[in-house]
């Protein structure tokens, strides 16, 4: 609360939803209510997790873009908002507009992570990755046309509507380089990596048919390594040689079974 009241920018609209906590947030809900001047709105009361309350928060904000950033994380400097608003404007208003996310670890390392960096988004790229959600402004109007997070997962919610509006939907983030947020890497995402796998299987089964996705668990690995080695070209040519070889003895091996 005290990163966004914070920031430079008055555009901003901060909504808060608790889930009815009994550890003293309310009270510094409330305590620091009036210093938001009328633009702080905020609720607590039992949920079903973190994806209804994300859906509430959603529900009950009024701007024109959205940015969820979850309890224990905050904003990395007081001009991220001012400057994420000049780079909307600059970049023609786009429907999804992602920074970097700083990444912090329980022994105080610190990591950036900047996500696709502003390559084009594919289904291999969302298939292996995906776009930090507490760094991208969202236009509202997408969660009525794709819907809100499935608050059916507990961990991916957030990956199969960015695979549901990227992949499927032909949206185009785009991206800037501003460190916008500040994250707590001790969260269930990061340290239930199993149930994480386990969600993400379950969601592509059911978005992509089997005939193609079956092409992508079996050799998405591979893609991922050549494009890795064409990062380094002396690498990638003696690769390329190797296969090439392969390739033309197969070939005269065949040829000379075939005579």
């Amino acid at each position: 609360m005290r990163s966004v009241l914070s920031q430079e920018s008055g555009e901003i609209e901060y909504v808060v939803v608790d889930g009815a906590s009994t550890d003293g947030s309310v009270e510094v809900i409330q305590q620091m209510a009036p210093l938001f001047g009328g633009r702080l709105k905020w609720v607590s009361e039992p949920d079903c997790g973190i994806y209804n309350a994300m859906n509430k928060g959603i529900r009950m904000a009024s701007g024109q873009y959205i940015q969820n950033l979850n309890s224990g994380d905050y904003l990395a400097a007081k001009d991220v908002t001012a400057r994420m608003l000049v780079a909307l404007g600059q970049k023609g208003m786009p429907s999804i507009l992602y920074g970097n996310e700083i990444k912090e670890f329980p022994d105080g390392k610190m990591i950036i992570d900047k996500g696709f960096e502003g390559k084009e988004i594919t289904m291999l790229g969302m298939y292996t990755g995906t776009v930090n959600h507490d760094t991208a402004y969202i236009k509202a109007s997408l969660f009525e046309k794709y819907g809100c997070y499935d608050e059916s997962l507990k961990i991916v919610s957030d990956w199969k509507w960015f695979f549901q509006a990227i992949v499927l939907g032909g949206e185009k983030p785009l991206y800037t380089d501003i460190n916008m947020t500040v994250d707590d890497m001790t969260g269930i995402s990061e340290t239930n990596l199993p149930l994480r796998e386990e969600e993400r299987q379950r969601v592509l089964h059911s978005l992509i048919p089997d005939a193609i996705l079956s092409d992508y668990v079996k050799y998405s690995l591979q893609i991922s390594q050549m494009n890795r080695l064409k990062n380094h070209a002396w690498a990638y040519r003696i690769t390329w040689f190797l296969e090439r070889c392969l390739f033309k003895l197969e070939k005269w091996s065949r040829w000379r079974n075939d005579t």
